[in-house]
């Protein structure tokens, strides 16, 4: 783990926001700082453990969640110029999003339609074309098939008809959505609903991508709710976000699926006996953002963002977690470099060492407890609404 905090740098993207709307979350985190208090569900939930044991359960969600909603796979900042692409698996597909010549993004399984072979190998890059490496059909970033070498032998191809299996993409407030399921559409408009507006304020269509790396885990909800609450930080992060942040204090709102964390930063005491005109948001304020299923967006007003998305494995005791860091603008200095270097190897040290390790022995702990309830305490807002919204989805 590294030992060097974070610095906490307010970004100008800030001038963008609501000034009005973020005192007022900072109004009532400063009720809570004074009343050793948080934001409350009505009552407590009771989560049966055998929802996260049950692999028929695991089965649906995939079904009819992660394949049928519009699914956030990637940033906007990963694909910066025409051409640029990420070859990716996502909840057992195999997928590549390009920036298309009109801007826009394309998304395709990643599947050559000779011998269904991967087409590109995992990663990202930039290209006009798409060869498979074992018999060379080649296809352009529209995903049309524009190659057959020896087609006078292997008899005549229809293009079209074989060309790779689109699917519905879409892109909003800097964030890739996709469809795993071909052939369906998605209105993003409508899925993202309310949240859309507040997370077109962040900016994040305008970042640069600085680094991306991965985190094994456990069953995707039992890696969700690690995510979704505070009331840990004094606990399992003792000596690195505790450092900054209280525990256990946080207001949430939620806007239909998607839910909105803010974290009551340590920074916060230097404006309690200060008049509202004069408080700071984003220096006081520890925001993030969670779109569901998986996505979490931390840091929006600052210069440094992580966005985390988590996604199920092949299995359903498997998580994998893509670790985003988002700058708003190319180091340009040797100083600037090592904080985004320090940034990103902080928050990757943090969710591996203590985050991932505790949920990890959660599910090790699990099936002792098969017939048991999952208590979640009315302090955990976040927790209980991602399971409700599950239910909801797969009812």
């Amino acid at each position: 783990m590294t030992e060097a905090v974070p610095e906490y740098k307010a970004a100008l993207v800030f001038e963008a926001v609501d000034r009005e709307s973020a005192l007022d979350i900072m109004a009532r985190l400063i009720e809570h700082r004074r009343n050793g208090t948080t934001d409350l569900a009505d009552e407590q939930r009771r989560e049966p453990i055998a929802n996260y044991l049950d692999h028929d359960l695991w089965e649906r969600e995939i079904k009819e969640i992660f394949h049928a909603i519009p699914l956030p796979v990637a940033t906007s900042a990963e694909l910066p110029s025409v051409g640029d692409f990420k070859a990716m698996r996502v909840v057992g597909r195999e997928i590549v999003i390009v920036r298309a010549k009109d801007g826009t993004v394309n998304a395709m399984l990643n599947v050559c339609r000779h011998r269904s072979m991967k087409l590109v190998p995992e990663g990202c890059g930039s290209a006009r074309r798409f060869t498979c490496g074992y018999h060379s059909w080649t296809y352009d970033t529209d995903g049309l098939l524009t190659g057959v070498p020896g087609e006078d032998t292997f008899g005549p191809v229809d293009r079209e008809e074989n060309s790779l299996v689109r699917l519905a993409c879409d892109e909003r407030a800097g964030i890739i959505f996709v469809c795993l399921t071909p052939g369906r559409e998605i209105d993003l408009d409508a899925w993202l609903g309310d949240a859309l507006p507040l997370l077109e304020q962040l900016g994040l269509d305008k970042t640069h991508h600085f680094s991306t790396r991965e985190l094994a885990g456990p069953n995707w909800k039992v890696t969700v709710d690690g995510y979704l609450e505070g009331y840990h930080f004094s606990s399992l992060h003792a000596n690195t976000v505790a450092l900054t942040n209280y525990s256990n204090m946080a207001a949430f709102d939620s806007y239909g699926p998607h839910m909105r964390h803010v974290f009551a930063l340590k920074s916060i005491d230097r404006f309690l006996d200060l008049p509202r005109d004069e408080w700071e948001p984003a220096e006081a304020l520890g925001l993030v953002y969670w779109i569901f299923p998986g996505m979490a967006i931390a840091g929006g007003w600052r210069e440094r963002t992580v966005v985390s998305i988590m996604l199920p494995g092949d299995s359903w005791a498997e998580s994998m977690t893509r670790q985003t860091v988002l700058l708003r603008h190319a180091p340009q200095t040797p100083e600037e470099l090592l904080e985004a270097e320090r940034t990103a190897e902080w928050f990757y040290a943090a969710f591996r060492d203590e985050d991932y390790t505790a949920q990890t022995e959660v599910m090790n702990g699990l099936s002792s407890l098969a017939d048991k309830d999952m208590l979640i305490g009315r302090n955990e807002p976040g927790v209980q609404h991602v399971h409700a919204t599950i239910d909801r989805l797969t009812s």
